[in-house]
């Protein structure tokens, strides 16, 4: 620490060393010493934020093997990032599907979480996608943000599920939201935000890791192994959740075109997909691989916790990078 030490003080004295006030200052002049003292206090909270981008975080991975940074909660400032967002004038959309029993025992907790933690400070739209729009709840809503209910099918196989999800969505960013929307995120209803999943979370696509096996060996990742499926995967570098995911409207709209395609040539072969959308994602996501920007903790829950709660935990936003199988 001696040298942060040495640095601050150094940094301290150089207003009044290198300033016309401070020489001033050595010359006798009349000129109040309070008015040296504004830079000396001016230049402490410049230091105060330039150290706030040191913080270690040893505990966690911070490098992917291609040497892709991971920046995870405490490593960044997020009253920088919303200031920036909010000077663009950042539009974020946010879709939820609740259809049969899920409306009734998880959406009202989700919206409630989501309204309370969700790009706090920004303009969002949340598009609710259900079978009983009569029965979403009606939560209170911050200025500059809103409730869209749409209704859709019900299906009662997985894989029609998953293909309804997708397709409504590329619907939906085709008709509406790459309109109006700068981003678009696509989140499971069964779950509950516990802390901020803030504006340093958008980028051009978001991924997130599935916190079962962050610390499991790639061997015990569950990717589709059945040559026949179109989310065939003999290796990857993470295993992704399909709980979260997100980006620009583009990047999203590429996303959920290719799982749906793939999950409708997989049908019409009589074939499903062990993990359904997220078998799909999470080879979409090995073939444009990821260069993630920042990883947030939203939750309590523990990533080394030996069992799995499905709670969103920990996001990071990548970007397309061809990759040959």
């Amino acid at each position: 620490q001696l040298w942060h030490s040495c640095l601050v003080m150094w940094i301290f004295d150089l207003p009044r060393a290198l300033s016309p006030v401070g020489r001033l200052h050595q010359q006798h002049t009349t000129i109040p010493v309070w008015f040296d003292y504004v830079i000396i206090v001016h230049m402490k909270n410049l230091l105060k934020f330039f150290f706030s981008y040191l913080r270690a975080r040893t505990e966690v991975k911070t490098r992917t093997s291609w040497n892709a940074p991971i920046v995870w909660e405490l490593m960044f400032n997020p009253d920088l990032y919303d200031r920036r967002h909010q000077e663009a004038k950042t539009t974020v959309a946010l879709t939820v599907f609740a259809v049969g029993r899920y409306l009734d025992a998880y959406l009202n907790t989700f919206l409630t979480s989501a309204e309370k933690h969700f790009m706090v400070g920004l303009p969002v739209t949340f598009y609710v996608f259900t079978d009983q729009p009569e029965k979403v709840p009606n939560i209170t809503l911050a200025p500059l943000r809103h409730l869209n209910v749409i209704k859709v099918e019900r299906y009662s196989r997985r894989q029609d599920i998953s293909m309804m999800r997708m397709k409504t969505v590329l619907d939906i960013i085709e008709k509406e939201l790459r309109h109006n929307f700068n981003y678009v995120f696509c989140l499971d209803e069964d779950q509950e935000l516990k802390r901020r999943l803030g504006s340093e979370a958008l980028g051009e696509s978001v991924a997130v890791l599935h916190v079962y096996y962050y610390k499991l060996p790639k061997t015990q990742f569950t990717y589709d192994r059945n040559p026949k499926c179109k989310a065939y995967m003999t290796e990857g570098d993470y295993y992704y959740h399909a709980a979260v995911f997100g980006g620009s409207c583009d990047a999203v709209k590429a996303l959920v075109d290719y799982c749906y395609l793939s999950t409708m040539e997989d049908k019409l072969n009589d074939v499903e997909a062990l993990w359904h959308d997220e078998s799909h994602l999470n080879k979409y996501f090995w073939l444009n691989r990821p260069m993630p920007t920042v990883i947030v903790e939203q939750c309590d829950h523990n990533i080394f916790d030996k069992f799995y709660t499905k709670k969103l935990t920990f996001m990071f936003s990548v970007a397309t990078q061809k990759v040959n199988m």
